[in-house]
């Protein structure tokens, strides 16, 4: 199976400048691993290389492994709608890229849907204005609309969420999405040509769940018409009770928050997936030539892909290096360095300057209790997708 890093040669043939971006990025979070942890006293913005914004919380799908919108989601109906009011302002946003744009963070925008934030279009021309990488994670169901607009603003990269062929696509994300999702991938095309553009560079991500595993084939032969660079199966983000409860009595004692995010993810779509076979069928797909790159996350050893579901205990990926160069911002403004820790807040945006908050007195105590954790990890860490992307490979996995 390929691995992160497999990004760079396939961008170096559509966009030698973004394959640099890239590979920048990837640089900083390897010397990272390397690099003795550091605390109080230290600059941590000399790391900085990746930054992921929850524009909105708001979605127009309901997919139902979703951790925010599916069946054990935290931001259902009312609740979102009532949290939407908080979304931070373009401007806001424009005063913390300012202040990163020596950086040159790699910026990977997303939700609920980014499409519902209501200034998506002038926040990344601000964000590429400054020398960024930009990517964008959406359902794309409302790509054909905005197709022309896209392709006209050169638009970095788009990554797309796709987890079966039509019908079990449907089951998961709601009647008429996958035929909505073509029509964009189909919309964006006819923009390209038109246009005369190979930008953007378009992906798919699939999440890998016990509803659409043995038809992931079926998907990667439908996804040759589509005309993707990339095709990204992650293997999905589990927990179960035990994991949820060591997990909250450790950030109650350590760090004084309770914990209600982690929980979205203890949706029983892990179970029953027979990893032999799953391993089958990602072999298949990663030794066939679809005319695209095919990656999973994490790149796992063959014997060991059905512990990655049947043994959520079993770590395969540690010493999380997120808090030394990474941080994500909340749609109301929050800085968290995990997306799913955003009740432990490190500091808000429309208050503070973002270094302020990354070398801050929460930063520090988050990167001592972290560091503390055994194999550097909290005990709700052991699927998280950052840490899949960017942990430290477990021997043996």
């Amino acid at each position: 199976m390929k691995f992160n890093m497999s990004v760079v040669p396939m961008l170096l043939h559509k966009n030698l400048g973004l394959a640099f971006k890239m590979a920048r990025g990837f640089f900083k979070m390897e010397r990272t691993k390397l690099m003795k942890r550091h605390f109080e006293n230290y600059d941590h913005m000399k790391n900085f290389c990746l930054i992921y914004m929850k524009l909105t919380p708001l979605c127009n799908l309901r997919c139902v492994m979703c951790g925010q919108r599916g069946d054990k989601g935290v931001l259902k109906g009312e609740f979102a709608a009532n949290e939407a009011k908080s979304i931070v302002p373009v401007e806001t946003y424009k005063k913390m890229i300012d202040e990163l744009a020596e950086k040159k963070p790699v910026y990977y925008l997303w939700g609920g849907e980014p499409f519902l934030y209501p200034d998506l279009f002038e926040l990344v021309r601000y964000i590429q204005s400054k020398g960024s990488f930009c990517s964008i994670n959406t359902n794309g169901t409302l790509l054909e609309k905005y197709a022309e607009q896209i392709v006209k603003d050169k638009w970095n990269v788009i990554f797309v969420s796709l987890d079966a062929f039509k019908d079990v696509n449907d089951e998961m994300r709601g009647p008429g999405s996958y035929d909505r999702v073509i029509k964009g991938f189909e919309a964006i095309n006819r923009e390209k040509k038109k246009q005369g553009s190979n930008l953007p560079v378009m992906g798919v991500v699939t999440t890998v769940t016990n509803k659409n595993y043995k038809s992931l084939a079926d998907l990667a032969v439908a996804c040759k018409d589509l005309e993707i660079d990339l095709h990204m199966y992650n293997l999905g983000t589990y927990t179960n009770d035990e994991i949820f409860a060591k997990h909250k009595a450790y950030f109650k004692e350590k760090l004084g928050t309770d914990i209600y995010c982690l929980e979205g993810y203890n949706t029983g779509y892990n179970e029953n997936i027979d990893g032999a076979e799953l391993h089958k069928i990602l072999d298949t797909i990663h030794s066939t030539n679809y005319g695209y790159l095919s990656i999973t996350v994490p790149a796992l050893n063959p014997e060991k892909t059905h512990e990655y579901y049947a043994k959520l205990d079993v770590p395969v990926r540690n010493h999380c290096i997120v808090p030394w160069c990474q941080a994500n911002i909340n749609y109301n403004g929050d800085v968290c360095f995990c997306a799913d820790y955003s009740e432990y807040p490190l500091g808000n945006i429309k208050e503070q300057s973002f270094k302020e908050i990354y070398n801050g007195e929460r930063a520090n105590k988050f990167r001592h209790a972290i560091s503390e954790c055994e194999g550097g990890i909290f005990p709700g860490c052991l699927r998280c997708y950052q840490n899949m992307l960017f942990g430290k490979k477990i021997k043996g996995y």
